[in-house]
């Protein structure tokens, strides 16, 4: 008889031939297959191997982020902003030694001017509250200066929109529910809430996707919605609606919506009553008589003579008809799928669009009554500093509030396989993400935000982070010079309005 070493000998190697021979066949099926289909030629030309090439490929994205990459070489988000964001939302040291990795000469990099002497701490004030809407019937005050940009229930997980909601009431920020509606897990956190309304009216449509005022008084109804934003267009893809793939339209987002479940939502690519200055001016004067509460709009900028016309319009009709706020959109926003030509190539930056949008409101002497937030890529505090410098009332994120809740930058949001949870509906991704532990990563990154931008105004020598101007900042113009934004921004020059129309008596309107 078989002793039990040479039993179990014999039984490896049966379970090692068996293996041998299923993996050699199944090498065999697959050579077969590969030498015989006339897709894809790198597979025919070299049959079995070629299929390393798509994995491969598959997987630089990651090996380049982890192993390959530089600090500050990748996008859309390099090394160091990522690990920024990831040590503020979980509070812990964020200091660096041994000098910065950042090269300070080439032309376009941003540069503090620190005072002589600055601020003490004790000096320092907290961020000033500002108003928007004064002429509501429900303005809003708030001192938050940085904000939960749009994005909605359907792109963004349930856990990922509570956690969000409640991190940003932790904080005192805002939060943006994009144009998917308001959801029960948009309100779980008390926080304020700024209502977008997209092009397809999500949330406030009637059965023929027409704005609906009975709908839209019963969002306003609600305390925490403080704000009304009219989505225009958005940095992923300017002058095309937002993309929600089939899989993603859940029974619960197609309530919300309005829309059929299970069917992709495609939202036309602008809003069909408004489709001139004038329009978008009677639509905001509309939403703001209905709702009593302060309203805007969002827009990537690429034409600046549209602009011209509207503030011309708003001249004619007088102050009370501006919108209370303008959220500029930059064309390297990114949280939404959007297709590739739009992505890449259409739209301003928002280091372009908001110097000269800022410019032409003061010109036009509109500055203290429209409210300017800035949006895109805007995630670490040189960034934040540098809008407020510029102009901006506030500073909307998107993809910095993704990284606090621990995304990896896999690039799966428009997939449903997003491996944190954050960008998918499904049950054994979501069973990740805690909302509750996600949510202290969330305040903890934004009141970071708010500390470090305050410790620029301090250095900078201004008590507060709304002091800052365009005096506070500078700009590399060659290897070896660097000018104030003041001066660099005037250089611009402004788009000269339209001449105001004359009354019947020849005189200016105005």
């Amino acid at each position: 008889m078989m002793s039990r070493v040479e039993q179990i000998i014999n039984l490896l190697a049966g379970g090692f031939i068996f293996l041998f021979g299923s993996v050699l066949l199944v090498a065999l099926v697959l050579y077969v297959i590969d030498r015989t289909q006339k897709t894809h030629t790198i597979r025919r030309n070299y049959p079995l191997i070629g299929r390393f090439r798509y994995l491969f490929e598959h997987l630089g994205e990651y090996f380049r982020q982890y192993f390959f990459a530089m600090d500050r070489e990748e996008l859309p988000f390099n090394r160091a902003q990522r690990s920024w964001v990831y040590r503020a939302a979980k509070n812990v040291n964020n200091t660096i030694a041994f000098g910065s990795t950042r090269d300070l000469t080439p032309e376009g990099t941003l540069i503090f001017a620190n005072c002589a002497f600055p601020i003490l701490d004790d000096e320092a004030c907290a961020p000033s509250t500002i108003e928007y809407g004064p002429h509501c019937r429900h303005p809003f005050r708030t001192a938050s200066f940085f904000n939960v940009s749009a994005m909605s229930y359907g792109s963004l997980s349930a856990p990922a929109i509570k956690a969000l909601s409640h991190g940003a009431n932790q904080a005192g920020s805002w939060l943006n529910t994009g144009e998917g509606g308001l959801s029960d897990h948009h309100m779980s956190g008390g926080c304020d809430i700024v209502f977008q309304i997209g092009t397809a009216k999500y949330g406030v449509r009637d059965e023929n996707g027409n704005l609906s005022d009975d709908k839209l008084r019963e969002v306003a109804a609600h305390p925490e919605v403080r704000m009304f934003e009219i989505k225009l267009s958005q940095g992923a893809k300017p002058g095309k609606g937002g993309i929600l793939p089939a899989e993603k339209v859940t029974e619960e987002i197609a309530r919300i919506r309005g829309i059929p479940a299970g069917k992709a939502s495609i939202s036309p690519n602008r809003h069909p009553e408004i489709d001139s200055p004038e329009s978008l001016l009677d639509m905001v004067a509309h939403v703001r008589e209905v709702s009593g509460k302060p309203v805007g709009f969002k827009s990537v900028m690429g034409d600046f003579e549209w602009f011209a016309d509207l503030l011309r319009e708003i001249r004619a009709r007088g102050r009370e008809s501006a919108p209370d706020f303008i959220t500029i959109d930059s064309a390297d926003g990114g949280t939404g799928a959007a297709p590739s030509s739009l992505m890449d190539y259409m739209g301003l930056t928002i280091q372009e669009a908001l110097p000269q949008v800022v410019n032409m409101i003061r010109d036009a002497d509109l500055g203290d009554r429209i409210r300017v937030i800035a949006s895109g890529k805007l995630l670490t505090p040189s960034l934040v500093a540098w809008a407020l410098c510029t102009g901006a009332a506030a500073v909307n994120c998107g993809r910095g509030f993704m990284f606090a809740l621990g995304c990896i930058q896999s690039l799966k949001c428009n997939e449903n396989t997003c491996p944190t949870g954050i960008a998918t509906h499904r049950k054994d991704l979501l069973k990740g993400l805690d909302p509750m532990t996600k949510a202290e990563r969330v305040a903890h990154y934004a009141t970071n935000m708010i500390k470090e931008v305050s410790v620029i105004a301090r250095s900078c020598g201004v008590a507060e982070p709304r002091a800052l101007n365009r005096t506070h900042a500078r700009m590399v113009v060659d290897e070896y010079h660097s000018v104030s934004l003041e001066e660099l921004y005037a250089k611009q020059g402004p788009v000269v309005l339209p001449p105001l129309p004359l009354r019947a008596d020849h005189q200016q309107i105005g």
